[in-house]
């Protein structure tokens, strides 16, 4: 097997090659031992040799020579949920940013057999964040429960336990964007029955192909269902599984608030809904 390095550089080089990146774009990490290497900032996948690469701690600070990219935390909010992952890849393939820069996300329902296997019942899409603590609070709730994440106006996540399978997750997200777009005017794509999904997600976890694959029966509910939403409660039962919001607007013990609400506004919108009128 080829040295950590090298496979890493390689696969910086064919995220240009594929046309998935430009300019400075994407970037590339891999877990090795207590320290991870990784693609440097500012500069093109193009030109990436096993030389190149820089070693950051989970910290995300650099020892030795070179400068991290600013998504390092989104890397490190990974590894940091998943020990199973040794390489997580980010880029910018076409059709699937084309997704995150635009309304809705076709392929966030599986619609081929193969990708429920591979990648689960459900690729979510991120609403977008700065990179920094809120690109990596958005993204932490789902590391232990997906491979892959379109990232909103901002490209395309995939991790995996070493650089080949990252990159074919970032692959397989990319393949199935291109249907969907290839789909759309005929109508769009059409999921895969509701029976399918039980059986594929078994397969899944019979695979042996990482945490969230393993626990892919477990989690079925949680990935096809809607995310519960934040409820305002004055005594929620002990045993109840609603996120509640403190009076202050933190979240209480049950959970915690879902990004970009508050106290107010979530008032303000049962309220709306208990009256039957549209928001204005």
């Amino acid at each position: 097997m080829k040295p950590l390095r090298v496979q890493v550089a390689a696969i910086a080089r064919q995220l240009h090659a594929a046309g998935w990146v430009a300019n400075h774009d994407g970037n590339v990490t891999a877990r090795d031992g207590a320290r991870f290497l990784a693609t440097p900032t500012a500069t093109s996948k193009r030109l990436i040799g096993d030389r190149d690469l820089i070693e950051v701690d989970a910290r995300g600070q650099v020892h030795g020579a070179g400068k991290v990219f600013g998504e390092i935390g989104l890397h490190l909010a990974v590894y940091e949920r998943r020990p199973d992952v040794g390489c997580v890849v980010h880029a910018h393939p076409p059709c699937a940013t084309a997704i995150s820069a635009s309304p809705g996300n076709p392929i966030e329902r599986p619609f081929l057999a193969e990708a429920v296997v591979s990648l689960g019942p459900r690729i979510p899409k991120l609403p977008y964040a700065q990179p920094g603590d809120a690109a990596r609070a958005a993204l932490a709730p789902w590391c232990e429960l997906v491979d892959a994440v379109i990232l909103g106006n901002h490209g395309a996540l995939a991790w995996g336990a070493d650089p080949e399978q990252a990159f074919l997750r970032l692959e397989l997200v990319e393949h199935l964007a291109r249907i969907a777009v290839a789909a759309a005017p005929l109508g769009g794509v059409e999921p895969l029955p509701e029976a399918a999904i039980a059986p594929l997600l078994a397969a899944r976890a019979r695979a042996g192909i990482g945490r969230a694959a393993d626990r892919a029966v477990a989690t079925a509910t949680q990935l096809l269902g809607d995310a519960p939403r934040p409820v305002v409660a004055c005594a929620p039962a002990p045993h109840s599984p609603v996120p509640t919001i403190a009076p202050g607007g933190s979240g209480g013990s049950s959970g915690a608030m879902s990004s970009g609400g508050s106290l107010a506004a979530i008032v303000r919108e049962e309220i709306v809904r208990a009256l039957g009128k549209p928001g204005a």
